[in-house]
């Protein structure tokens, strides 16, 4: 990695201030300073600013409940993001891996690792999403093999993938889907004449969101979460 790209990944500089104090000579590696902004620093080598030991902030994999009113955005629009309710470093080098509308609530992983994220948003790995859904009217018993043989959107050239449908009561359901077309929950049960009324994201391939972690509450995930997602 380029020096002043360590040191913005180890510190809240920005790479315009990294490259300052790297020609300041305020770095050194090994008791040795270092003025090339360009220098390659190698695995287990000691750099350290102004004599205080500095290292590479890990890969961050985060879980949040995501509340109502909320964008899956990672700047202020018509309503806040999503990301002014978790506190770390450098939050703008958070990526949303899988986003979700303003008025649904439920898991919502977040991560700089783009390529932990690809693979929960890329159409060809047809990672698995599961919502719990209120609807306006009464699901028919139907719907589940209506489901389950794939629901034709309006203005899509196919239908949506097989997807799981589990009758709760009357009225809610719980939906596993395979894809993440534009508004897909609310517009599958849309086709088949009912309306969602309340929609939450319960899980995500194998990662469940917390039973206790409340309405815009976020924590780490584990080894065993982050390494599930293939």
């Amino acid at each position: 990695m380029r020096l002043d790209k360590y040191i913005c990944e180890s510190t809240t500089m920005t790479r315009s201030q990294a490259k300052k104090v790297i020609i300041q000579g305020r770095i050194t590696s090994s008791d040795t300073t270092v003025r090339n902004t360009a220098y390659k620093v190698s695995e287990n080598e000691s750099i350290r600013f102004d004599g205080n030991l500095i290292n590479v902030r890990d890969t961050r994999y985060i879980m949040l409940n995501k509340p109502k009113d909320y964008i899956c955005s990672n700047v202020d629009e018509q309503l806040p993001s999503i990301i002014n309710l978790i506190k770390v470093d450098k939050p703008e080098q958070l990526c949303i891996a899988g986003r979700l509308d303003a008025d649904t609530t439920g898991l919502t992983l977040i991560t700089d690792d783009g390529q932990w994220s690809h693979k929960i948003t890329s159409p060809r790995r047809n990672c698995s999403k599961r919502y719990r859904a209120t609807l306006a009217q009464p699901v028919e018993e139907n719907a589940v093999s209506l489901f389950k043989a794939g629901i034709q959107l309006k203005s899509e050239n196919g239908p949506c993938l097989p997807a799981t449908l589990e009758i709760l009561t009357d009225n809610e359901v719980l939906l596993t889907i395979e894809e993440g077309k534009y508004h897909q929950v609310k517009r599958m049960f849309a086709a088949i004449g009912n309306l969602v009324v309340e929609l939450h994201r319960e899980q995500i391939g194998e990662i469940k969101l917390d039973t206790d972690l409340q309405l815009g509450e976020w924590r780490y995930l584990t080894s065993e979460e982050v390494n599930s997602v293939k």
